[in-house]
């Protein structure tokens, strides 16, 4: 057994080296698998608690704890079909797009994700992602998506990646009831620790 001399070491110091002996040093985890999924909902009583929560269960996932995350995939992103066995209560991180409205009023939500792929080498790089709700037509809705993909693309990776295998995920309806929510959501499902020390 190895003995520490401690006599110069605050409690802090200790603590540390303590935990740095038996412990691991991860690094930011990464999503892995995710799914796409889409819900719309209306109620007479409120949004958050009325057609939202409609919306998250037209999509299957309102027995979750919902964070959302920016737009951005790492290159080990895969899609999957969505799990049957989600746990009630797990917190599910996704990347989603939600409209509100009132009666009458159109909820139009989407999404758009694109792969950007190395030039020279032709390796996955990862994805670029962008959310955009109103109240607008799909086919209004999917130009302002696009635009807003290529401008992601051309201000930042279009120099040194490719981009490619865009997908589009739209969700739009007129609520008939005093309250009404479109969503769209990327939902992922696990993620890789990277082990530092």
């Amino acid at each position: 057994m190895k003995i520490h001399n401690t006599s110069n070491l605050s409690l802090s110091d200790i603590n540390e080296r303590t935990f740095l002996q038996s412990g691991l040093i991860v690094g930011n985890r990464i999503p892995k698998d995710y799914f796409v999924t889409r819900g719309t909902g209306e109620s007479e009583i409120t949004i958050h608690a009325g057609s939202y929560h409609l919306a998250l269960k037209a999509a299957g996932i309102e027995m979750a704890n919902i964070m959302t995350y920016s737009s951005i995939l790492p290159a080990i992103a895969n899609k999957i079909d969505k799990p049957n066995d989600l746990v009630h209560g797990a917190v599910m991180e996704t990347i989603m797009s939600v409209c509100n409205g009132g009666e009458g009023e159109r909820c139009t939500a989407g999404i758009i994700y694109g792969w950007l792929h190395d030039k020279n080498t032709g390796s996955k790089y990862g994805g670029l992602v962008c959310e955009h709700y109103g109240n607008y037509s799909e086919e209004e809705l999917d130009y302002r998506l696009r635009a807003s993909l290529n401008e992601l693309y051309i201000n930042g990776f279009e120099e040194k990646y490719s981009m490619g295998r865009i997908e589009l995920i739209s969700e739009s309806f007129v609520p008939r009831k005093k309250y009404g929510t479109a969503l769209v959501a990327l939902c992922f499902t696990n993620y890789l620790y990277p082990v530092l020390a």
